[in-house]
């Protein structure tokens, strides 16, 4: 059985499903250097996709299609392509140039009782020509079936609890039965929508907006989490945090501004730093969150403590974190896409469980477009350079290399595939990396080590392929690896092994031979606002006109031979001793 998982709205993807095993997932900002975040308005594009699997239409059992708004006009998941309706949204689009409305399900469930796995059975979808059936499902089905069904919990045949805290919904906990193959809606932890720690951000520090009224920007939730390292907690803001929610709450769209706006009100004659405020606020929202998700646990006495995160909410690592070492789970797993990066390959699960009962799927993270070996201009020189020749490259001229292997990742974290990766020896390498990126200097940069070796190196170093966790940097080893250590001494790692990526594994292994050092830096390999580099020529533009030397793929090593000036790691050095 074949079946494509479509998101058609933000974070657009197409991904199928073949016989239980996905075969690919392609998010449309990592085509064409697409901007982030964006959507699939022109049907078209899923043909296409397609066909450039070697699929074609009338290949495909089941479309299955990400549901999208909510039931009334105030609901913030509305979005101008949407028109509300009352049991069912239409989606504007267009097929071959020519609009049309797309029938879709909702954002989530109107009551507790509702069956979240319920396919929703429609005809309309315009491809080529045709107008196909289609299922729809809602859109915080695609979140809990995307994290359920590619858990280890799934493939050993365990029942776990599952949580999704996205945009626009409450944090609100499931329990996904592996015996009985039903979904329990066990009902929200508390009563403040995910968007509420980018919307309050957005009153404070670098991300304030000038009118006082902040709207949800899908860029801003990263940039705040690193940020708030430069502050410190002051419990003394909690008490004003919790008598706001208590006596301003009354609906979650557009509570955000209210609680920001109140909170700048009450602490007027207060001396807070607008990075103690996010510090602050960011600390209230996880010690909350790690709190009513152990009670309500405790209370339900569900067989098994297995824990799966989705949402837009999953993607922050300081709190992934602080449920993982609460003690409260015996596993807890976060896909590599637990926002909406993850919708096509969840709704194409949801159907898949509908359709055939299984719950697990054969699934690997690099699973993304392959990556285009077109070359570099009259600029560039290309010669033959092994892994192991580039991992000694790595060590001795202590420059990036733009690094361009095989098939993209899932979700929207370079997992060494699609990476900047460089020496972490040099304090000054972090600045190098964020200047070549056009990032704020306070933005961290992450590490890739070797799993076995992450024991000896961080807190907990427990395996984490997906760079979704914390970990502290053993303090023997914050003088030796510095560009991978944020400011609070923590860094997002990520650990490989061969079994994971041979390619990624290899170099880290050749690097260490020369450094004798088993990580190395890792950053994403996009344009700035740019989903990741789909070819080797577009890399080849950035890096050059962004004052990176090298791109490698493939085998080949790729460097400039312009004249434009490149950064220097030597230099920069000298300015961060001087600092």
């Amino acid at each position: 059985m074949i079946i494509c998982g479509l998101k058609l709205t933000h974070d657009g993807a197409v991904a199928v499903i073949e016989d239980g095993h996905l075969v690919f997932s392609v998010e449309m900002e990592k085509r064409d250097n697409n901007p982030r975040f964006t959507g699939i308005d022109e049907t078209s594009v899923i043909a296409d996709i397609l066909r450039e699997h070697n699929y074609r239409l009338s290949d495909v059992d089941v479309f299955a299609v990400d549901g999208w708004g909510g039931t009334d006009q105030n609901e913030l998941a509305i979005q101008p392509r949407l028109e509300v309706g009352p049991s069912v949204n239409r989606l504007d689009a267009h097929h071959n140039g020519v609009p049309f409305q797309l029938d879709v399900t909702h954002y989530e469930e109107t009551s507790p009782t509702d069956n979240v796995l319920e396919a929703w059975n429609f005809e309309g979808l315009k491809i080529e020509g045709q107008s196909l059936p289609y299922q729809s499902y809602l859109h915080v089905t695609g979140h809990i079936m995307g994290a359920y069904c590619t858990s280890p919990f799934a493939a050993a045949g365990e029942s776990s609890y599952v949580l999704v805290w996205d945009g626009g919904m409450y944090p609100r906990l499931y329990y996904v039965n592996a015996d009985t193959k039903q979904i329990d809606n066990l009902g929200p932890l508390f009563l403040l929508i995910g968007n509420i720690y980018t919307i309050f951000s957005q009153h404070f520090g670098p991300f304030k907006v000038k009118s006082g009224f902040a709207k949800d920007n899908l860029s801003t939730a990263g940039k705040v989490m690193a940020y708030i390292a430069l502050g410190e907690v002051r419990r003394e803001m909690f008490p004003i945090f919790e008598q706001i929610y208590a006596t301003h709450y009354n609906a979650p769209m557009g509570f955000a501004n209210v609680f920001a706006n109140e909170f700048k009100r009450r602490i007027a004659n207060y001396n807070f730093s607008d990075e103690d405020i996010l510090s602050s606020f960011h600390v209230f929202m996880e010690e909350l969150l790690v709190e009513k998700l152990a009670k309500k646990i405790a209370r339900m006495k569900k067989p098994g403590r297995n824990l799966c995160m989705a949402g837009g909410c999953a993607l922050n690592i300081k709190w992934n974190s602080a449920v993982r070492s609460s003690g409260a789970f015996d596993g807890v797993y976060v896909p590599p896409f637990p926002n909406d990066s993850g919708s096509a390959v969840g709704v194409a699960c949801a159907a898949l469980f509908n359709l055939t009962g299984q719950s697990a799927l054969s699934w690997n993270v690099y699973s993304g477009p392959m990556i285009v070996t077109n070359e570099g201009n009259a600029d560039w020189k290309s010669v033959t350079c092994s892994v192991a020749e580039l991992g000694k490259l790595l060590a001795e001229s202590n420059e990036p290399v733009v690094f361009l292997n095989d098939r993209a990742e899932l979700g929207p974290r370079a997992l060494g595939n699609r990476s900047i990766v460089a020496s972490p020896l040099s304090p000054a390498m972090k600045t190098v990396l964020n200047r070549a990126k056009k990032r704020e200097d306070y933005r961290p940069i992450s590490p890739i080590c070797l799993e076995s070796r992450a024991p000896d190196m961080f807190v907990p170093g427990t395996p984490d392929p997906y760079m979704l966790f914390d970990h502290l940097v053993k303090p023997e080893w914050l003088d030796r690896i510095p560009a991978i250590c944020h400011l609070d001494q923590t860094a997002r790692l990520q650990t490989i092994k061969a079994t994971d990526n041979p390619v990624v594994t290899a170099l880290i292994e050749a690097f260490e031979i020369w450094s004798g050092v088993p990580v190395i830096c890792n950053t994403s390999a996009n344009g700035n606002g740019t989903g990741f580099f789909p070819d080797v020529q577009s890399a080849t533009v950035w890096a050059a006109d962004n004052g990176l030397r090298y791109v490698w793929c493939d085998e080949t090593l790729h460097e400039y031979i312009g004249t434009k000036p490149m950064l220097s790691v030597a230099i920069l050095n000298q300015e961060v001793m001087a600092q």
